[in-house]
């Protein structure tokens, strides 16, 4: 199955953001590279908000080139195999944190989101990844900082496409 296929079938099975969903799908079938950054109508990114449940936290990082606090992720990469596999690859590369596991369930949300010429929009599948017991983070190139915060902290630093991740992942959690 091709990183496109997973997408399709990722997209199918998710339950939520009706209208959204559909825009997304409807893109993969118009646009055979719209995994790619290539893609210049847009491209299917992956992303995962780094969460520390037992201590009521998650981790963001102080994006290089957009200057914002956000979840870790990415565009996609030839070697990932699965939609999943590209939030969690891009999980690990920006925290440093190795052993990261997603939560289970899929997407916990989706974000459509402009961004400069020559794309036009990433189509971001957020997921959420739980850190292992006594992890450390490290600082990426692709970030300036890296920074936990309390969840009642995010609000105040980071834009409400990362606030409403949060609160799906809250949700999901049971918390």
């Amino acid at each position: 199955m091709s990183l496109h296929e997973n997408a399709v079938l990722v997209l199918k099975e998710y339950g939520d953001q009706e209208e959204l969903r559909g825009l997304y799908l409807d893109h993969l079938a118009a646009h055979p590279d719209g995994m790619w950054k290539p893609c210049q109508a847009g491209h299917v990114t992956a992303s995962a908000l780094v969460i520390d449940p037992s201590r009521g936290r998650v981790l963001l990082t102080l994006h290089r080139k957009l200057r914002m606090w956000l979840q870790m992720g990415g565009h996609c990469e030839p070697g990932d195999a699965t939609v999943e596999a590209a939030a969690l690859r891009e999980a690990m590369e920006e925290s440093g944190i190795a052993g990261l596991t997603l939560l289970p369930g899929g997407p916990v949300r989706l974000d459509r989101h402009p961004i400069p010429a020559p794309c036009h929009w990433h189509l971001d599948v957020q997921y959420a990844a739980l850190v292992p017991e006594g992890a450390v983070e490290a600082i990426s190139d692709e970030s300036l900082d890296l920074r936990w915060f309390a969840y009642d902290e995010v609000g105040g630093v980071a834009d409400g496409s990362v606030v409403q991740l949060l609160e799906r992942t809250l949700a999901r959690l049971g918390a």
